[in-house]
C-alpha cells in the first residue's frame, strides 16, 4: 500500500494558563486547532488561518525566527514540533500520514466564535496542565504533553 502524506499545521492555543482542545469527529480524538496547508501558504500562515477559522481568534505565535537571510532566502517562524502522524493504518500498513508543523500560540481571549462549517463553540474546552494530567486518559500522549508544554512556554513568554 502506498502512503499518502499531507502537510498540516497545528496550534496549541493558550490563554490564562490553559490550552483549548476539541474532540475531532473524524479522528475521534482530542485535538487543538489545525488543518491542511494550502498550496500557496507557508506553515505559520496556515496555522494562523486554521486557528482563525476554527475558533475565531487571531493568535500570537510563540515561534522563533532564524537569522539566516539573503537576497533569495528568508527565515520563517519555526514550529515547536515537527511530527509525522499516522492517520489511517489498515492491517499494519500506513495509508495516510500528516507531516505536522506544530506551533504554540497566545490568544487574547477565551471567547470562541467558529467560522461556518466548523465545530461549534461548545465543542471546545480549555484545559490547565493539571486537568490534562487528571484527565489524561481522554488525550493521546503527544496531545497531553504538547498541551502542557504550550502552557508553560506561552506563560513564560508573556
Amino acid at each position: 500500500m502506498e502512503t499518502t502524506r499531507h502537510f498540516v499545521a497545528t496550534v496549541y492555543v493558550v490563554n490564562d494558563g490553559a490550552v483549548v482542545l476539541h474532540e475531532h469527529d473524524k479522528l475521534d480524538m482530542w485535538l487543538p486547532p489545525g488543518g491542511h496547508i494550502d498550496r500557496d501558504e507557508l506553515p505559520h500562515e496556515a496555522a494562523r488561518r486554521e486557528t482563525r477559522e476554527e475558533i475565531g481568534v487571531d493568535v500570537d505565535l510563540i515561534a522563533p525566527r532564524g537569522e539566516l537571510e539573503s537576497t533569495t532566502a528568508t527565515s520563517i517562524p519555526k514550529p515547536q514540533h515537527f511530527l509525522l502522524e499516522d492517520i489511517n493504518v489498515c492491517e499494519g500498513s500506513v495509508g495516510h500520514q500528516h507531516v505536522d508543523f506544530v506551533y504554540y500560540g497566545h490568544a487574547p481571549t477565551r471567547e470562541i466564535e467558529p467560522g461556518p462549517g466548523e465545530a461549534p463553540a461548545d465543542a471546545w474546552e480549555w484545559f490547565t496542565p493539571g486537568e490534562l494530567d487528571e484527565e489524561g486518559d481522554r488525550f493521546a500522549d503527544d496531545v497531553q504533553e504538547a498541551g502542557k508544554r504550550a502552557v508553560e512556554t506561552v506563560e513564560r513568554q508573556r
